[in-house]
């Protein structure tokens, strides 16, 4: 196939970004223009462009040139499987804004499979996200499996049960771990793990053949401590452990190795493979979790990441 012109690609380019901003981060065609430093009728047919090159469907389908070439250089210099950047929207706070939509739409071509497939899921808001966006299909055939308890430090179910949330979408027997994310004592831990009910859920979920986590920061911020897992001194205590990030409640340090003693002692969630050996995909682009990621990254904790080209550009620039 013939290479297309440069400015004809730069002219696709420019009509994919304006789609992104309009279709996915919902702005206006008047926020485009400024954005784009074009004016407001230029945008407009950059986004009408966008439309009758089909660059838009469901969800946006135009890798950015910029986002390749991200890509690569991030599976190169971390020894990733897979790595998918996203656009990013330089004005928008989101959290979330375009992994979520890239994060489900990668789970989907897991579930469009008719071989069995096993699919671990972790816990936490983006994951959640990532389930809203997950189309409704029947996917009798694979099996959902919670890596993390679903049961809050007040014995309540958690909102963010995400492998319930997408076996529920899906039609897929899924199987959730009744159980909360740390316990009160090491004693009860080794308690629980003696269950049956338990080390079945476990046992599935060293089997699975992907798995989608979150990957969150260890300080003030952090959401173990926003949602009551741990206490503030604990926090501390792991952060001065040198504790950057956890991934399902397992906290691990710069370099992506576990933090001996402390939370990790009574964690109950599916033990992290260091380096993992599955398919673990990381789903995460704050700007605060940069530490967190770049951890994961060192570790080999993750041998995938779906991310934003600022997060992307950052951790390839140290």
């Amino acid at each position: 196939m013939a290479r297309k012109p440069e400015p004809e690609k730069e002219r696709l380019d420019d009509a994919a970004r304006a789609g992104w901003l309009y279709y996915i981060a919902g702005n206006t065609q008047d926020e485009i223009a400024r954005k784009l430093g074009v004016s407001r009728q230029t945008a407009q047919r950059l986004v009408s462009l966008a439309v009758t090159e089909r660059l838009i469907k469901v969800r946006f389908d135009h890798p950015l040139g910029r986002c390749l070439e991200l890509s690569d250089r991030m599976k190169e210099r971390f020894g990733l499987e897979s790595c998918e950047v996203v656009p990013a929207d330089p004005a928008s706070h989101s959290e979330t804004l375009g992994i979520v939509e890239a994060a489900a739409a990668e789970m989907e071509r897991y579930l469009v499979s008719q071989h069995p497939v096993i699919i671990g899921l972790g816990t936490g808001r983006t994951l959640r996200a990532v389930a809203e966006q997950v189309s409704p299909m029947e996917c009798p055939q694979h099996k959902i499996v919670s890596l993390v308890g679903n049961i809050g430090p007040d014995g309540s179910a958690t909102v963010f049960d995400v492998a319930s949330r997408v076996g529920d979408r899906v039609g897929a027997p899924h199987y959730p771990m009744p159980f909360p994310v740390v316990t009160a004592t090491v004693h009860e831990k080794n308690l629980l793990v003696t269950q049956k009910s338990l080390r079945n859920v476990m046992d599935l979920a060293a089997q699975a053949d992907v798995s989608f986590v979150g990957i969150g920061t260890v300080d003030d911020s952090s959401a173990m401590l926003r949602d009551g897992f741990v206490r503030a001194d604990e926090i501390r205590a792991m952060m001065k452990a040198g504790a950057v990030g956890e991934i399902t409640g397992w906290s691990f340090d710069a370099d992506g190795q576990l933090t001996e003693g402390l939370v990790n002692d009574r964690v109950l969630s599916v033990p992290l493979e260091t380096p993992a050996r599955r398919r673990v995909i990381g789903v995460a682009m704050a700007p605060g979790r940069y530490k967190a990621i770049q951890g994961a990254l060192a570790g080999r904790l993750i041998n995938g990441l779906i991310t934003n080209e600022t997060m992307a550009g950052q951790l390839l620039s140290k």
